[in-house]
């Protein structure tokens, strides 16, 4: 199944007084991959700014910009139109095992997805989770079972946790949104030796969308597993990457495909408002 989705990812910051100037990176267009593709797509600003395209050392397309105009309100907006699929799943490669991820090959060629990172930390309690876990029969098999152990471990609850806690903070608190979620299965991954990355993007919250019917969603988080190719999946919902899902980027952690960023001169910025508008066209 595909399906044609319109993506409206609206960013507003109002200052306390006026910013002077400021340089921003915005991760907001999807990719075209295999399983997708991204039919048009802009990012707009205001106050206006010349913005410079360039592809991150982990494959995301970012859009910087500089402002040097004084000015106490900043609106970062992106829109695409994306047409989905159904993403590979973790061993659709076929048959992998524990040996076959020791090769010097292997961990050379993915070691920054075996290596904790800013927001992937284990402690050594977590660490002998990972290890109770890699008992299982086969690689695939052990990613089916950290999806479940961080099911079990977290709740879903807005407000507990920021985009700064890492994979040991949300664990010990229990609580969490999809980002943690994925933080955890991480840690949990790369410390029994799979290659493990983040993936940010959108996913579409009605199954059973009428076209044209516009719905507020949020951004969303998953991850992928190399054994042998990379698979997809949803420690959050515990599903499937599908239709629903539209990818943006993929790095190490949340940090590495932040929306929207950058650094500034000038009075302190409220909390930013944020808006995403969904609608299947098809």
């Amino acid at each position: 199944m595909t399906w044609r989705i319109d993506v409206k990812h609206t960013t507003g910051y109002r200052y306390t007084g006026q910013v002077v100037a400021s340089f921003n990176e915005a991760r907001l267009t999807p990719q075209s991959t295999a399983e997708q593709v991204t039919i048009g797509a802009r990012v707009e600003v205001d106050p206006p700014a010349r913005l410079y395209r360039y592809w991150d050392y982990w494959g995301t397309l970012v859009h910087a910009f500089d402002l040097h105009v004084p000015h106490v309100e900043l609106e970062v907006t992106a829109s695409s139109t994306v047409e989905t699929g159904t993403a590979p799943a973790v061993g659709d490669a076929g048959p992998m095992a524990w040996s076959d991820l020791d090769r010097p090959g292997v961990v050379d060629c993915f070691y920054e997805y075996l290596v904790p990172s800013r927001a992937v930390v284990a402690d050594d309690e977590l660490r002998a989770v990972a290890a109770d876990l890699r008992a299982a029969e086969s690689p695939a098999a052990a990613v089916h079972d950290v999806m479940e152990w961080v099911e079990g471990q977290l709740v879903y609850e807005q407000g507990r946790t920021t985009v700064s806690t890492s994979a040991l903070e949300a664990w010990r608190t229990g609580r969490g949104v999809c980002q943690d979620f994925v933080h955890l299965s991480l840690a949990l991954l790369r410390s029994m030796g799979i290659p493990a990355r983040y993936v940010s993007g959108y996913l579409h919250p009605d199954p059973d969308a009428e076209a044209g019917a516009v719905v507020l969603g949020q951004s969303h988080a998953w991850a992928e597993a190399w054994l042998g190719e990379w698979g997809a999946f949803d420690p959050t919902n515990g599903a499937p990457v599908a239709h629903r899902h539209v990818l943006v980027g993929r790095g190490r952690d949340y940090h590495d495909v932040a929306p929207l960023k950058g650094i500034y001169t000038g009075a302190p910025a409220a909390t930013p408002t944020v808006t995403v508008e969904l609608a299947r066209e098809a």
